[in-house]
């Protein structure tokens, strides 16, 4: 392959993460093959926008390139978890209205597939040699280092399933046949753990390519991640509130943007400002900021950097920025609410999630 091609997709992977290790290895691969990458979820709650309109327009950017994409659908990792009780038939139908938002919000399909860890295993049964002889190349310590994968922090009081959870999502990597783990942020510790151990099984690392996290709309707290200099805010479906969801209405998007946190010219830690960035201006080339004419009229912006430097200039209020931004989102989600409304599978399948606890 051209060198020049390599380049413009090792572009295009950079557009989408915040880390890649490493650099050289993504470049090989491109060189040798169609690589392929994988993501996996777990299926609880309602879907936010970040595991939505974020993850279509990574995934579409990564086909683009001539990456093959698989999606791990973590049935068995979301009983590990304790989501919706542990019970794997409610975990199973939030699985598949996940699927039906990506269909519904323009993923591009055509190189994806899903697959659901739990039939994996089951018809692959050397699945859990692999789960035991990476246990047997670690320690406890190092695997309890990746409870963050599963929402938890270092406790003794965590349940068993926290070393078993990293050990399964890393032999995941292998028998996906994964050359690429294209994960959050959030789940770096446990690709790095894929990599430490897989040499000592004579297995190939993966490429890991770290995604960045959306912010949630509330001003939070920050914590720090593995990345140095990094923090996490991300949307979290715990507060529904700091979360826009795939299937909210109209009305609700607008009053969480009206409550989001967005200080005056301030553009680091700005969730609104971030939204225009990493989804408004991945969806439309232009976008406008309606005012009244008396404060200056609309402004039309056709770059996220300069709609940035207007608000760090005050030229653009907090509140017109809001509004916008929920107006944009709003056309975003527009697709997948009539997907619900008019497909009767899609709608039952809501109804169902909108029951489940």
């Amino acid at each position: 392959m051209e060198k020049s091609s390599v380049d413009e997709k090792i572009k295009i992977i950079k557009e989408v993460s915040e880390e890649i290790i490493n650099e050289e290895e993504l470049r090989n691969l491109f060189e040798t093959k169609n690589p392929v990458a994988y993501d996996g979820f777990e299926p609880s709650g309602k879907i936010h926008i970040a595991q939505g309109l974020l993850r279509a327009i990574t995934v579409n950017k990564l086909v683009s390139t001539g990456i093959r994409f698989k999606f791990w659908v973590a049935d068995w990792f979301a009983m590990l978890n304790n989501k919706m009780g542990g019970d794997l038939e409610k975990i199973r139908d939030v699985g598949k209205y996940f699927i039906e938002v990506w269909k519904a919000c323009g993923m591009d399909l055509e190189n994806v597939e899903f697959i659901w860890a739990s039939d994996f295993i089951k018809e692959n049964p050397e699945y859990w040699e692999t789960v035991m002889k990476l246990s047997r190349n670690t320690t406890v310590q190092r695997v309890l280092r990746c409870g963050q994968i599963m929402g938890r922090g270092d406790s003794i009081s965590n349940p068993a399933s926290q070393i078993m959870y990293p050990l399964m999502q890393a032999a995941d990597i292998h028998h996906l046949g994964a050359d690429i783990a294209q994960l959050g942020t959030d789940q770096r510790k446990v690709n790095m753990l894929a990599r430490d151990i897989f040499p000592k099984l004579d297995l190939t690392p993966p490429v890991v390519v770290s995604h960045h996290m959306l912010m949630g709309l509330k001003e939070t707290k920050t914590e720090k991640t593995g990345i140095e200099g990094a923090i996490d805010k991300k949307m979290s479906k715990s507060d529904p509130n700091s979360a826009i969801f795939m299937t909210d209405t109209k009305e609700e998007v607008e009053k969480k943007f009206k409550k989001a946190y967005c200080p005056e010219a301030q553009a680091e830690n700005n969730p609104v400002l971030e939204y225009f960035k990493y989804i408004v201006f991945e969806k439309f080339d232009n976008i406008t900021i309606d005012r009244p004419e008396k404060y200056g009229g609309n402004l039309d912006f056709s770059s996220y950097e300069d709609l940035e430097k207007s608000f760090i200039e005050k030229k653009v209020h907090p509140k017109d920025l809001k509004d916008a931004c929920a107006k944009y989102i709003n056309k975003s989600l527009e697709s997948v609410r009539e997907h619900f409304r008019k497909n009767e599978d899609a709608k039952e399948l809501l109804e169902k999630i909108n029951t489940k606890k």
